[in-house]
């Protein structure tokens, strides 16, 4: 006979309720990892249901990134004034050197960060070099099981270096670099779709589940394109990839495809429900009333794009064509942290930097649903989570209403975004079990994970060191031709500078 599923009744906390700004008591019933019924204060629960005390708890539901990269908890903090073609010539020395053990342990400080800010899922895009392994995505997909979190990890892929993508730019580096870059050259796209393909077929985890990322559409052969897209219908799985991320991603791709790269992707047959346009700041109207039409979303990582200078992204226009937004941190090497709730800020705060009509601005409410709900459509789980409703998983975010950043409460849905910090989260629950009690994560040994993050960068010491050397000797090349390229001219402009032609 089937062992029936537990009981869980959650007595004493105040449930959000996005729609009416309000914080209602209520009692929850959880049956397995699903929420069974939500009912006033006194709700009948099963006999040996486990009971959570909930008083002077608000509810809500658990924060979901949009798009973050697992590899690069390891390199938080390490370096400062970087654009996004800077980061992308760093990569060896953010990455250089890890083994399986490295790579696990990445996933891991990410998904305890996260959940410990009362983030229950993600969708992280993980690159390995020179090409993804079975191995290296398992071991990453093991350590979001061992916390405790939901995930949609995609291995993020292409098939040309960045000194390759981008045109002109090999030819400027003098012959001693463009030997020295060969170092960066991806494996052939064959071999790379030929490991994509044995991963998925593989797939053996419950709460991680799979996608497809080609990291950047001129990073990529239309061939490994279609690869792709042919690899994510054949195994019903999503595709995230990072578009118009920068100005000078979006003259690359001009100049290579003659139009924008959303455009060029849609062209090949890779834009539908299931796609994910990362960042999306110099979309243009076209391009994101083509996503709004296809169904697809976009990940909106505000603190990442003014972290590298890429600009504000047009989010009310995105709304307004039918885009699908989730929001998302970016990887720790390029945002410097995994808070859900400082992303949720950012986004308020960043379209409210825009100009002075309000009515251009994103309410918070509209930042909390995109942190919920629609980062929840951006990983294909809608269905599942990004609400408390009976029916969804049980992610649950208990803040405590006796912190400081709640004394008083006045409005709690402009408070979770713009008064939360993440300091408040008491515990947070992922599908019925609680991961974080008390401020405490029960899944993971943090003194422990100090002490082997130590002893990775003690062992990778030399080869960061060398490959941090060959970084400054790229960056004063990529750092004077990539924002000549920026200087373009372009239909739009996302840059908070002033606009082109302005007075002094």
């Amino acid at each position: 006979m089937a062992k029936k599923p537990p009981y869980t009744v959650i007595r004493g906390g105040k449930l959000l309720d996005i729609a009416k700004r309000k914080a209602v008591p209520v009692d929850i019933l959880i049956k397995g990892d699903t929420i069974a019924e939500i009912g006033r204060p006194g709700l009948a629960a099963p006999a040996g249901a486990t009971v959570i005390d909930a008083r002077n708890r608000l509810m809500h539901p658990g924060l979901i990134n949009a798009h973050t990269h697992g590899p690069g908890n390891l390199s938080k903090g390490l370096h400062d004034r970087w654009s996004l073609e800077l980061l992308l010539t760093a990569s060896q020395w953010n990455g250089i050197g890890r083994n399986l053990e490295d790579k696990y342990l990445s996933a891991l400080i990410g998904a305890s960060e996260m959940v410990l800010k009362g983030c229950t899922a993600a969708y992280d895009l993980a690159a390995e070099f020179p090409l993804p392994t079975v191995e290296g995505l398992s071991a990453m997909a093991q350590a979001y099981e061992e916390v405790g979190m939901r995930c949609v990890l995609a291995p993020m892929v292409a098939d040309l270096s960045f000194f390759e993508a981008i045109p002109g730019l090999m030819d400027r580096l003098p012959a001693h670099l463009q030997k020295e870059v060969e170092s960066f050259r991806l494996a052939p796209w064959k071999a790379t779709t030929k490991q994509m393909k044995k991963a998925l077929q593989k797939w053996s985890f419950d709460n991680v589940h799979p996608a497809v990322a080609p990291t950047i559409p001129h990073h990529c052969s239309d061939e490994f394109l279609v690869s792709c897209r042919n690899l994510a219908k054949e195994h019903d799985v999503g595709i995230h990839t990072h578009v118009a991320e920068s100005k000078v991603q979006v003259i690359a791709g001009y100049q290579r495809y003659g139009s924008s790269l959303a455009a060029h992707m849609d062209k090949l047959g890779l834009v539908n429900e299931r796609f994910t346009v990362a960042h999306g700041v110099w979309l243009d109207g076209d391009d994101m009333k083509r996503l709004g039409d296809r169904g697809a979303s976009v990940a909106h990582n505000p603190g990442s794009n003014m972290r590298l200078g890429n600009g504000l992204a047009d989010v009310r226009g995105m709304l307004e064509r039918q885009v699908n937004v989730g929001v998302g941190t970016d990887g720790a090497n390029c945002s410097d942290n995994l808070n859900m709730y400082e992303a949720m800020r950012l986004a308020s705060l960043a379209s409210k930097a825009q100009g002075p009509d309000i009515e251009h601005w994103l309410t918070t409410e509209e930042a909390l649903r995109a942190a919920t709900e629609g980062s929840a459509r951006a990983l294909g789980m809608d269905k599942q989570i990004g609400k408390i409703a009976p029916g969804y998983k049980a992610d649950i975010v208990f803040l405590d209403l006796h912190h400081v950043n709640w004394i008083p409460t006045n409005d709690p849905v402009n408070q979770i975004v713009h008064t939360e910090d993440g300091s408040g989260v008491h515990s947070v629950m992922v599908g019925g079990r609680l991961i974080v009690e008390n401020r405490k994560l029960l899944t993971v040994d943090l003194p422990k994970l100090a002490a082997q993050a130590a002893a990775s960068q003690a062992r990778r010491a030399k080869l960061t060191g060398a490959a941090k050397q060959l970084y400054h000797r790229l960056e004063k090349v990529v750092g004077a031709f990539c924002p000549g390229l920026a200087k373009a001219p372009l239909h739009i402009h996302r840059y908070v500078a002033g606009r082109p032609h302005h007075v002094h």
